[in-house]
């Protein structure tokens, strides 16, 4: 059976992603479909994928990791900053300026151990991974402009600026 034969079937966000974090409490690997784009220029929505894994090592500043905000909706960011004497957390996206925390280690369901950007699996160590972890998490008070920037190149790339 190809994959366009497949069935479909629409599933609520918030249950597919607690059916997730139990597959993942079970030491399970699970691909997802990045949606939104909090983590966008590094993962796009609908065209990237993530592996969320179990953790079984101390997280780390750059991680990324899905996390249960206290509502309960789920979000995957990167650590930005970690508060080790209290055991806080403090989570930013890659496109976003604003630091979000404390989050308790109990919110955090998964670590990303790799991630399918462009067609491409990539993992620690690899560059681009290793730019979003590193350059970019210390770029935060100039990702406004230098995004900026990107979306004009994008564009004009594109052909959807006139000259």
């Amino acid at each position: 059976m190809e994959q366009k034969d497949l069935p479909v079937k629409t599933v609520d966000t918030q249950t597919f992603l607690d059916a997730v974090k139990e597959m993942v409490r079970e030491g399970r690997d699970v691909p997802v479909t990045i949606t939104g784009n909090s983590m966008s220029p590094f993962l796009v929505h609908g065209r990237d994928r993530v592996l969320l894994s179990r953790i079984t090592r101390p997280l780390q500043k750059g991680d990324m990791v899905l996390y249960q905000r206290k509502g309960g909706q789920y979000v995957m960011h990167r650590i930005r900053r970690i508060d080790r004497g209290r055991n806080e957390y403090y989570m930013i996206g890659d496109a976003q300026a604003v630091t979000e925390g404390p989050l308790a280690e109990e919110q955090i369901a998964a670590v990303v151990t790799s991630v399918c950007r462009k067609r491409k699996w990539l993992k620690q160590g690899d560059f681009w991974w290793e730019f979003f972890r590193r350059l970019w998490l210390n770029m935060v008070p100039f990702r406004r402009p230098v995004l900026q920037v990107y979306a004009l190149i994008r564009r004009k790339s594109s052909g959807k600026i006139r000259k």
